[in-house]
C-alpha cells in the first residue's frame, strides 16, 4: 500500500512572542503528505484540522490501541477512493490554559492569526499546495472550524465540524455552578489554578473546570484590574460564591456562540463549497442538540449544509474523520 507521511517542521512565531500566558512561540507542526507527493510535482488542496480541548496536531498521529492515527486513516481513504489526496496540516494551539479556542484574545494570544497568517503563509511557501484550503475540527476544535471558516473567507472555502462548541446555554451554562464551586473551595481562581498546575495529576473535574477557564480567557477578556479579572485579564461569566450567572460577562459568551453569528456571517457561510455539521446522540454535553440548532439556523438563512448524527457521545468518535476528511477532500 502507498502511504504519505508526517513531517515535523519547527515554526518560530511572531505573533505569539510575549504572549499573555508565557507559552512558546516555538512550536512542531505536524504536516502530512499523501501518497505520491514525492514522487511527483502535483499540487493539493490543503486541510487545516484543528484538534479538541487539550489536543496538539501531532496528538492526532499518535499509535495508539484500537484506533487508526489520522496519517493511516487518510492513507486508507485516498487508496479506497473515497479521498482525494491533501496536504493535512496539523497545528499546536495548547496553552498554560489547556487550548485557545483559535480565537485572538490578549488574554491567550493570537491564535486565530497565527493559524490564518503565520503557518497557512509558511505551509504553502514550503510545500506544493494549490491554494483551496478546507478546515476540519471536534470539539473545541470544531468551533475553530467554524469561526475561522466564518471569519476568513478569503482563505477556507470548506469546513466540517465534529460536535463543535455551539449553543452555549444548554452547552456551556449548566457547568458553570459546578466549576464555581470547585474553584470557590480552592480558595478564589488565583489558588485554583497555582494549585491546577503544581499538580503531579488532574481529574476530569479539574480539566472540565479548566475548560471554563479557558473559554472564559478566549470569549471574555477583560483589563486585569477589572473588579471580576482576578488580575488574569479575563472574567468568569458566574459569580464564585453563589455560581449566580453574570449576566453582563454571560452576553459576551453568547455574542461568541456560533449560534448568534450565523446571521453576521451568513454570507461567507454561503460562499464555502462545503459546510459539514455532526455529533453523536449521547453526547455528553448536548452537543448534538447545540447541531441540531445550528442545523435549523443555517436553514433559516438559506446556508447549503449537511447534518448528520451518529450513534455515540463525545469521546472516542476519531472514526468521524472519514467522514469529514473524504467530503472536504472532495468539495476542494
Amino acid at each position: 500500500m502507498s502511504r504519505g507521511h508526517i513531517e515535523v517542521v519547527l515554526h518560530e512565531s511572531r505573533l505569539l512572542t510575549d504572549n499573555p500566558l508565557g507559552d512558546p512561540s516555538v512550536r512542531e507542526l505536524g504536516v502530512y503528505l499523501p501518497p505520491g507527493y514525492d514522487a511527483s510535482q502535483a499540487r493539493y488542496p490543503t486541510v487545516l484540522v484543528l484538534p479538541g480541548y487539550t489536543g496538539t496536531g501531532l496528538g492526532l498521529v499518535a499509535r495508539s490501541a484500537w484506533q487508526l492515527p489520522l496519517d493511516r486513516r487518510m492513507d486508507q481513504l485516498v487508496l479506497d477512493g473515497r479521498a482525494q489526496p491533501a496536504i493535512l496540516v496539523l497545528p499546536d494551539c495548547f496553552t498554560r490554559y489547556g487550548g485557545s479556542q483559535y480565537v485572538d484574545s490578549p488574554a491567550v494570544g493570537r491564535y486565530a492569526s497565527y493559524l490564518c497568517d503565520e503557518i497557512i503563509p509558511f505551509v504553502d511557501a514550503r510545500f506544493r499546495t494549490t491554494g483551496r484550503r478546507g478546515v476540519i475540527g471536534k470539539s473545541s476544535g470544531g468551533y475553530g472550524a467554524l469561526h475561522l471558516a466564518m471569519t476568513r473567507p478569503d482563505l477556507f472555502c470548506a469546513a466540517a465540524s465534529h460536535a463543535g462548541d455551539c449553543a452555549f446555554d444548554i452547552s456551556y451554562r449548566r457547568e458553570l455552578p459546578i466549576v464555581a464551586a470547585r474553584i470557590d473551595a480552592a480558595g478564589g481562581l488565583a489558588r485554583y489554578l497555582a494549585r491546577f498546575e503544581a499538580a503531579d495529576s488532574r481529574s476530569s473535574a479539574d480539566i472540565e473546570a479548566m475548560s471554563i477557564v479557558c473559554c472564559a480567557a478566549a470569549w471574555s477578556p477583560s483589563p486585569s484590574n477589572s473588579a471580576y479579572g482576578f488580575g488574569l485579564g479575563f472574567e468568569l461569566p458566574m459569580e464564585l460564591r453563589t455560581g449566580a450567572l453574570r449576566p453582563d460577562v454571560w452576553a459576551r459568551w453568547l455574542a461568541a456562540d456560533p449560534l448568534h453569528l450565523v446571521v453576521q456571517h451568513a454570507d461567507a457561510l454561503r460562499g464555502l463549497s462545503l459546510l459539514f455539521l455532526d455529533a453523536g446522540r449521547s453526547d455528553e454535553y448536548a452537543l448534538q442538540l447545540g447541531a441540531r440548532q445550528l442545523s435549523d439556523a443555517l436553514t433559516a438563512h438559506s446556508i447549503p449544509h449537511m447534518h448528520e448524527e451518529f450513534e455515540g457521545g463525545h469521546r472516542h468518535t476519531a472514526h468521524r474523520y472519514d467522514r469529514s476528511l473524504a467530503l472536504v477532500t472532495n468539495a476542494l
